[in-house]
């Protein structure tokens, strides 16, 4: 019989082969247990409400299954007071923190930026910039800036563009190829305002004699002055539009913003992060696709915002729904994944998160991203669809207009085929970018497709 020692020391032998037997099990089973640990996601709900209390409540519901807090309320922004006091509540609570602001801001906002940083630290994110930079040029009414002339350019959402000139004349360039006229009372001494209209063809239809305008104003010399007259000069001035206050917010701090269409565009205006919004019956695939793209290319990192799939209540999509998207774009590498929270101060009750999505969050906070199994990033490119350079298309649909000024083409009806063939074939594992110097896609991609040429 083995004496006591010897027994003791046998028991010790046995012991750790067990113990290392599991270590080596786990990890086999566990890609992350060979020393590599998660790098920091950030989930995470918007507070679009009027009233810090509200805010705090919400965090109250949600801190202990997220670690972000993003402030998106349109009132609150321009009360600093109520950004501190939220942000202190998240922070403490053992949240980051994502304040929004609008394209205006203040020359009191250096100072706070300044402050926030130093009390919070790391917990703040950035700043949440603007909002839907490149769907406003697709959808809305812009004001895109000054010409060096002085010329005020602005588009409309209808795709029209107007300028407005230092002598107060307006002009209106139809989408579908009028030019509209508005030449003010005494532009020359004496004169009556005068509306006109200068079509295709050289007529010129006006409520006033034709004698009151100058003999250079042609549909042809109008036309020939038009500013946006391709892609290459509408991208430069999206990209002009805000570059002053990107920059300023970049030097700082992280700047963040969400979008429906583009990111490309957005991280080249110099945004840092973009967060693709998911939802609209847009298609999943493809937003990831465009983000991820852009992302990628650009050395940006980037995330998900799930957000409507209706325009009334309940507005987002259902709990078990929402949990797959959350999944998948994690395993597609998103790194910040925020639910929208929308506030309707007519329903009861006020944000229009459910009790199942909130048990969509805890079940993503739990089940994935604190699970060392499933691995953020998994789901990778290995294809490329390369749309022509400044080629801002919607690619919403066959029709949809690029840089929200110029109709859908036969280009247009080609990529759209491409596209869709591509999703197709490759779904989650493809990428949407664009030809460009500065971010080259060669040899990043075991396939790419581009117009007109495949390999």
């Amino acid at each position: 019989m083995l004496g006591g020692a010897k027994k003791v020391a046998l028991i010790l032998v046995i012991i750790i082969i067990a113990v290392a037997s599991i270590v080596s099990l786990l990890a086999q089973l566990n890609p992350l247990s060979n020393g590599e640990t998660k790098q920091e996601i950030y989930v995470g709900v918007t507070f679009c409400g009027n009233t810090v209390e509200e805010g705090k409540q919400l965090i109250d519901k949600v801190k202990s299954y997220t670690n972000l807090f993003v402030l998106q309320s349109g009132e609150l922004q321009r009360d600093f007071e109520s950004v501190n006091e939220l942000g202190d509540y998240a922070v403490a609570a053992g949240m980051h923190f994502l304040p929004y602001f609008g394209a205006y801001i203040r020359q009191t906002f250096s100072v706070w930026l300044e402050t926030a940083k130093q009390k919070w630290g790391d917990r703040l994110l950035g700043v949440y910039y603007g909002d839907e930079p490149a769907g406003k040029m697709l959808d809305d009414n812009v004001e895109l800036g000054k010409t060096p002339t002085g010329d005020i350019v602005s588009k409309t959402r209808y795709g029209d563009i107007k300028v407005q000139k230092p002598n107060n004349v307006v002009i209106h360039y139809e989408i579908g190829g009028y030019i509209n006229l508005y030449q003010p009372e005494n532009f020359t001494p004496g004169s009556a305002a005068v509306y006109a209209t200068f079509f295709p063809n050289g007529t010129i239809t006006t409520d006033n004699p034709t004698q009151n305008l100058d003999a250079s104003l042609t549909y042809g010399n109008l036309m020939a002055a038009r500013p946006l007259k391709d892609v290459n000069e509408a991208a430069e001035m999206f990209l002009d539009r805000d570059r002053e206050n990107i920059e300023y917010l970049h030097n700082s701090t992280r700047v963040f913003t969400s979008d429906y269409v583009l990111p490309w565009f957005d991280y080249s205006a110099g945004y840092d992060v973009v967060l693709s919004q998911i939802g609209w019956n847009l298609t999943f695939a493809q937003q990831i696709a465009t983000v991820r793209g852009a992302a990628n290319l650009q050395h940006k990192d980037w995330g998900a915002f799930i957000t409507w799939k209706y325009d009334t209540p309940p507005y987002l999509d259902n709990g078990l729904e929402i949990l797959s998207q959350m999944r998948s774009a994690y395993e597609c590498g998103a790194k910040y994944i925020v639910l929208f929270n929308y506030y309707d101060p007519a329903t009861t009750p006020h944000d229009s998160l459910r009790e199942e999505h909130l048990q969509a969050l805890e079940s993503f906070w739990n089940d994935i991203v604190i699970n060392q199994n499933v691995v953020q990033g998994s789901i990778r490119a290995d294809s490329a669809l390369v749309l022509p350079g400044n080629y801002g298309w919607g690619m919403r649909w066959e029709d949809d207009r690029i840089w929200g000024v110029f109709n859908a083409n036969q280009t247009t009806q080609q990529l759209w085929q491409l596209k869709q063939t591509a999703l197709a074939e490759h779904n989650l594992k493809i990428d949407i970018v664009y030809e460009s110097p500065r971010f080259p896609y060669e040899g990043k991609y075991q396939d790419v497709n581009r117009l007109n040429q495949q390999k």
